[in-house]
């Protein structure tokens, strides 16, 4: 990273990048020799704030979509932000520009997140972290993943209790036990005490502004609350801050304000992250967990979160679980995700077969089409993976891995074995977990996982922040608190403790356990010659619940294997399996004909002769990539993709 040094001083005089194609409809670039300000993007009539309103802003609100077209890569100087919302890439690009840390954007974009895309994260939820520090070349993690209740039991999720075997109500997802201790406020506030540059408090008035000031509901927040409307009706709070006073949900383009959460954060900024886990939004937290009856009279079944269980949480600092992929050394995040370990399982899996020569064909700025050799191969790989995954990974701390330690799922030679399962002519259908010894662990039924949201952020020092972070399903428990969502993210475990012949399940409840995730914040650097890191490669992560590490391989393997930049590879088509007969095609994307169940495009009927069950379902990825390259003049730039099927925006000091 050493090359940085001669330009991290970049002028505050900046050239802006055209982000061709935006959502607005508008194309064309700028001139290099036009100066703009940084943190502003351009329309075919010239510079335009995010923000502000004018003609060409995307973050005026427009429709939720499948997927928007015309997205193009955009290169950036010495910094850039990219998350699924432009409020929020707005807000981290203009911490970069004042001389912040990725770390400090990072927290300034999730106060901002947590207000205009409350359906996917926010202070009530949790996160992933990992961080490139460029000055000592290091990569460590942060986990701010929820806890169980330290008076939760394995049977926490099915049952009531003991004597009454009956299911919470009115559902495990909308009871009180759904809801894990909060741990992204603290998460951040660990990471900042390391890396942030610019004072705590100043990084709340973005989200202070917006709260205070009014943004306009986008398309995807307006569909996210209309679709939570009957499930809202159990929390007054949520209800008079999403619903109109005649019980019609606010719909796209309406003013939003939420006074509320302006205070909460004004008290987090002002108290550190205490404010939030003792004190009285402590209290409430804890009073809306254990509440036994909704707004609208419904029973709720009470969670057993105490003062003691928020006062008590800890934000931890881990290893990134990094391996090497052909030329290159990839990080992610180890327990209690699985995604990190399960990413690298896909990618060495994949090592023993030569992917550049299924590339996709036709390569256009939508990624080109996949192969079915190409799909086959990977959509394989997942499945042995996960079948892995789904045996082996919880939480570390309470569950260890085979051989404890990542080493025995992650060695090359198991790798090999488990390569050597696949055939170029049929599928699998449903991989078995491999052997790694006498490991007494059942699988169970695997818990669907949903929501999130993904920011991948890089200063002008060359740190870097890739940060996954949720509520669990949309709207997580759909209570609210002082302004901000609840997760659910405890129905992450499996529900039953053990399998049909007894077995414990690794991803029970226990008291104090964080539940398996598949949130995959990803790092890739080039390999040295002593098989160390070098020099950052890309960053790159996406929400999607279980599907990330699909998302997050498939983009991996875009621009490793496949030659894409970042946005054709954050672009292409979403494809992979999680175990099972089932292959997934993302119908949203324009180069998959879905007409006819997909039986007149060539690469579904193609998979469905190998022995797929193709699906054709739109995908809701949101992935956010940053990819070190060059300009055309040889100086070093930094090329950003944000995902067309969300909102997503990058933003930086363009040339």
């Amino acid at each position: 990273m050493g090359r940085f040094e001669g330009w991290r001083a970049a002028s505050l005089t900046v050239w802006v990048s055209a982000l061709a194609l935006l959502a607005a409809g508008c194309g064309g670039g700028v001139a290099e020799e036009e100066q703009l300000a940084a943190c502003q993007t351009t329309t075919a009539d010239g510079s335009v704030v995010v923000g502000s309103g004018a003609a060409g802003d995307p973050a005026a609100p427009e429709p939720s979509s499948g997927y928007r077209t015309g997205k193009t890569v955009v290169q950036t100087k010495s910094y850039m932000v990219v998350t699924a919302n432009p409020l929020a890439s707005k807000a981290g690009c203009e911490v970069l520009k004042n001389g912040g840390s990725a770390v400090d954007a990072a927290v300034a974009v999730q106060m901002v997140l947590g207000l205009v895309e409350p359906q996917s994260s926010g202070l009530g939820g949790g996160a992933f972290m990992l961080h490139y520090d460029a000055a000592s070349k290091t990569v460590v993690s942060y986990d701010g993943r929820e806890t169980a209740p330290a008076g939760a039991t394995e049977d926490y999720l099915r049952w009531i209790s003991s004597d009454t075997r009956t299911t919470p109500l009115p559902s495990a997802r909308a009871s009180g036990r759904s809801i894990g201790t909060p741990g992204a406020v603290r998460m951040l506030a660990l990471a900042h005490d390391a890396h942030g540059k610019l004072p705590w408090a100043g990084l709340f008035q973005p989200g202070i502004d917006l709260a205070t000031n009014g943004f306009k509901i986008s398309g995807r927040m307006a569909d996210a609350i209309a679709g939570a409307g009957a499930n809202f009706q159990r929390d007054a709070d949520a209800m008079a801050a999403y619903f109109n006073a005649d019980g019609t949900p606010k719909a796209l383009g309406t003013t939003f304000t939420l006074p509320a959460y302006a205070d909460t954060l004004r008290a987090i900024a002002a108290g550190g992250a205490d404010a939030f886990y003792t004190g009285p939004i402590a209290q409430d937290i804890v009073a809306e967990i254990n509440a036994t009856t909704g707004a609208n009279g419904a029973a709720l079944t009470p969670g057993a979160t105490t003062l003691a269980d928020l006062a008590g949480y800890q934000a931890k600092q881990r290893p990134a679980v990094c391996t090497t992929y052909r030329a290159h050394v990839v990080c992610g995040m180890g327990p209690p995700s699985s995604g990190g370990i399960t990413v690298a399982q896909t990618l060495g899996i994949l090592e023993n077969f030569d992917l550049a020569q299924h590339r996709p064909t036709a390569i256009d700025i939508y990624g080109g089409k996949p192969t079915v050799l190409g799909v086959h191969l990977v959509a394989e790989a997942n499945r042995l993976a996960y079948a892995d995954r789904n045996k082996y990974i919880a939480d570390t701390d309470f569950v260890a891995l085979p051989g404890g330690s990542w080493d025995a799922m992650l060695a090359k030679p198991y790798l090999r074995s488990r390569a050597d399962l696949i055939s170029f002519n049929s599928s699998l259908g449903t991989a078995q977990p491999g052997n790694l010894g006498p490991v007494p662990l059942g699988t169970g039924v695997q818990p669907v996982e949903a929501g999130t949201t993904h920011m991948t952020i890089v200063d002008k020092w060359g740190n870097v922040v890739s940060m996954t972070t949720t509520v669990e399903s949309g709207f997580g428990a759909w209570r609210m608190v002082r302004g901000f969502i609840l997760n659910n993210q405890l129905t992450d475990f499996n529900a039953a403790p053990a399998d049909g012949a007894g077995v414990p399940i690794a991803n029970r409840v226990q008291p104090g356990k964080r539940p398996r995730s598949s949130m995959a914040p990803t790092l890739v650097f080039k390999q040295a010659a002593d098989g160390s890191a070098g020099d950052l490669v890309m960053a790159t992560g996406s929400p999607g619940g279980g599907n990330i590490i699909q998302y997050v391989a498939k983009t991996i393997i875009g621009v490793l294997d496949w030659g894409l930049d970042a946005q054709q590879a954050t672009s292409m088509m979403n494809f992979g399996s999680s175990n099972g007969p089932t292959t997934g095609l993302g119908g949203e994307h324009p180069n998959l004909n879905t007409a006819n169940s997909g039986n007149d495009d060539a690469l579904v009927t193609g998979l469905r002769a190998l022995g797929h069950t193709v699906s054709v379902v739109a995908q809701s990825s949101g992935t956010s990539t940053i990819v070190r390259t060059s300009r055309d003049n040889g100086l070093p730039a930094w090329a950003g993709g944000a995902d067309p099927r969300r909102e997503g925006l990058v933003l930086g000091d363009g040339y």
